[in-house]
């Protein structure tokens, strides 16, 4: 017969045999996929809290009724700056749920404004500001100054697959080379998987070019042709699933609207600051680099 302590040692093998055993048949079943529900997707729950759901409401309503100016021309519903505004209050929650509304009210609590969670024009106008202000080449206009052209002989040549259309597109260098390490890394996380997603439709425009385009609210109006943002090297319009009939460059209402739903430019306002690119808020298709000074 077994001692008492020889008996005791055989039950804690036992135990931790029986332990091993139970680890090893929860890891067959998971490799297997078991009979067990999936975890919750994070952030689900959050999504939805119901304290914020007429909030919610009242966002669903004006994303796409809204009547408003944001830039000086009529617009209605705010849905083509949605993805830049859940990027400013720190959100992955659509514009139109509950926890987006949660989220706009606690950007509302840091601008000192009733946190209710209710989108208004007036609160964009201070975080389409601080969008602009961000970018060098704003902060230079904005006080009255046009940068200069960087010596063209200095530029490099994107290759042909990059340019949309096949279009021969100049940057500065390190533009170029973040732009690629940009595209890659979007590609990685399977967007821009087919061109022309975000192929270069336009880089550096010299002075010569300018009164062709601009694409900055300080070259709008008499100024068109005397400053833009392209003439650095540091600015890229990319190329977005334009809507039906329209020219990707397009300011048209629809196209813009079209543009900033795209899984590409939602990919562009979560993840291009990364590489150092800022947007215009205006226009989705266009972004500056600004690890170099203008």
């Amino acid at each position: 017969m077994p001692k008492p302590s020889e008996f005791a040692r055989f039950l804690l093998a036992l135990l931790i045999l029986a332990a091993i055993g139970g680890l090893l048949l929860l890891r067959l079943g998971a490799h297997r996929g078991g009979s067990r529900a999936p975890p919750a997707a994070p952030g689900a729950v959050a999504c939805d809290p119901p304290a914020w759901r007429p909030a919610a409401a009242a966002n669903r309503r004006s994303l796409t009724e809204l009547a408003w100016a944001p830039f000086g021309q009529a617009e209605t519903g705010w849905a083509t700056y949605a993805p830049l505004v859940a990027q400013e209050i720190g959100t992955p929650c659509p514009p139109e749920s509950a926890g987006f509304a949660e989220r706009y009210a606690r950007w509302q609590t840091r601008q000192n404004r009733a946190a209710d969670g209710i989108f208004k024009p007036e609160e964009f106008d201070p975080l389409r500001d601080a969008l602009a202000l961000r970018r060098p080449f704003v902060q230079l206009t904005a006080r009255g100054r046009c940068p200069a052209a960087p010596d063209e002989a200095s530029l490099a040549a994107a290759r042909p697959d990059e340019g949309y259309r096949g279009k021969v597109v100049r940057l500065r260098p390190g533009t170029l080379a973040a732009y690629r390490r940009m595209v890659a890394a979007a590609r990685r996380d399977g967007v821009a998987l087919q061109p022309p997603a975000l192929q270069l439709i336009s880089g550096f425009r010299g002075p010569a070019e300018e009164a062709a385009g601009c694409a900055d609210r300080a070259c709008s109006g008499p100024g068109r042709a005397r400053c833009s943002a392209h003439r650095t090297g540091l600015a890229l319009d990319l190329y977005l699933e334009p809507a039906p009939g329209a020219e990707p460059t397009s300011s048209a209402e629809a196209n813009r609207r079209r543009l900033s739903q795209t899984p590409e430019y939602r990919w562009l306002a979560a993840h291009a600051r990364a590489f150092g690119f800022l947007p215009y808020a205006y226009e989705p298709w266009h972004w500056e680099w600004t690890g170099e000074p203008p």
